[in-house]
């Protein structure tokens, strides 16, 4: 294991020392807050601490089995010792290093997911479809519940624009952790449905994924600052949905971004939905322009998440798939259009994963 990382866990082993003394005073005790506070800490830290403690022991083993080599009436268990706590040690030093990883609180929140046709007229509308099946594919082959929030129909069955939920039904999943490296310009290179001389054309979307805010934590919105519109749905559904003023569209006056729900079968549901996907965007705004102040000192590969960044293309004549970003070609179009993103998921992670490790490094060393 590297010395920077010997370092950083060291100091974890101290952190508890100080937590077990804190934890034990009357004063803190006293203060639920604090008590809370400092208890989560401890378990994070605690987690941490031993699973070094036992990289410690298992390298003392190694280092004594080792001595034992020269012996030949021990060499043989001394060898069965060697290759056993050199297995656990590469196996302790992976999980270490992800634990050490910088934790984005956000990760395992619901996620919205935005996608929008652009260049390419209604086959970009089409692609939009398929974008849009590709995502809830995925999602429920990994047990997560979709909801579309808001939608606008192109004239051949593809969107404009559609906007779905995406929500996990248990609280491990890390839904905007896997699907927030989706965000960016996707261009697609196929024969239209609606080409008749079977020439290629190269069409693009964009799709943008946001973290739905956490209730506890989410920015506060003045209600001044918005401005409340109703409208009759559109599109699909019943006669309620169709006959009643039950869509409502909210803008943000100070930002001028706009959010609008129409799915739901009441007026103050799509007011919540609405009000959530606008909260989402204004964070997400937020959170773009503090990247872009950590992009001047320090460019990231896995990109910006900015919707004008090309980051993939799929070509279907060629049944390819090609991750701008960290240079991956998957040659299995289909079946990752049917949902298997799994392995287009865990390449970008692990790349964000490296990245980090290479970060702390160059901060522990600076």
């Amino acid at each position: 294991m590297k010395p920077f990382l010997i370092q950083q866990l060291e100091r974890y082993a101290l952190r508890l020392t100080e937590l077990d003394f804190l934890l034990s005073r009357e004063d803190i005790m006293a203060d639920m807050t604090q008590f809370l506070k400092l208890s989560r800490e401890h378990a994070e830290v605690s987690a941490v601490a031993s699973r070094f403690a036992r990289f410690q022991q298992r390298s003392a083993d190694l280092a004594a089995a080792q001595a034992m080599l020269d012996d030949a009436d021990l060499r043989e268990m001394a060898e069965e010792e060697v290759a056993s706590a050199s297995a656990e040690l590469q196996t302790l030093e992976a999980e270490l290093q992800r634990m050490l990883l910088p934790k984005d609180p956000d990760d395992a929140r619901p996620a919205f997911v935005e996608i929008r046709a652009g260049t390419g007229g209604d086959e970009s509308a089409l692609f939009a479809a398929d974008l849009l099946r590709m995502y809830t594919r995925y999602a429920e082959s990994q047990g997560w519940k979709c909801e579309i929030v808001s939608e606008s129909v192109s004239e051949l069955g593809g969107y404009k624009e559609v906007v779905v939920r995406i929500e996990s039904s248990t609280s491990g999943d890390q839904v905007y952790g896997a699907l927030k490296f989706e965000s960016g310009g996707h261009r697609v290179q196929r024969v239209p449905a609606t080409e008749t001389q079977g020439r290629i054309h190269t069409s693009a979307c964009t799709v943008a994924v946001l973290a739905e805010p956490d209730e506890a934590e989410a920015i506060k919105i003045n209600p001044s600052d918005l401005r409340i519109d109703t409208f009759r749905a559109s599109g699909a559904g019943g006669q309620h949905i169709n006959k009643t003023d039950s869509a409502v569209r909210i803008t943000h006056l100070p930002t001028g971004i706009v959010a609008e729900c129409q799915d739901g079968r009441s007026q103050h549901s799509n007011k919540a939905q609405a009000l959530k996907v606008l909260t989402a965007r204004i964070q997400e705004k937020d959170r773009a322009e503090r990247a872009a102040k950590d992009a001047a000192e320090r460019k990231s590969l896995i990109g910006s998440g900015d919707r004008s960044d090309r980051i993939r293309t799929y070509n279907f004549p060629q049944g390819r798939l090609t991750d701008h970003r960290i240079n991956l070609t998957l040659y299995k179009l289909l079946t990752i259009m049917e949902g298997d993103l799994q392995d287009v998921v865990h390449a970008l992670q692990s790349y964000e994963a490296a990245e980090q490790l290479a970060a702390l490094e160059i901060g522990a060393t600076a």
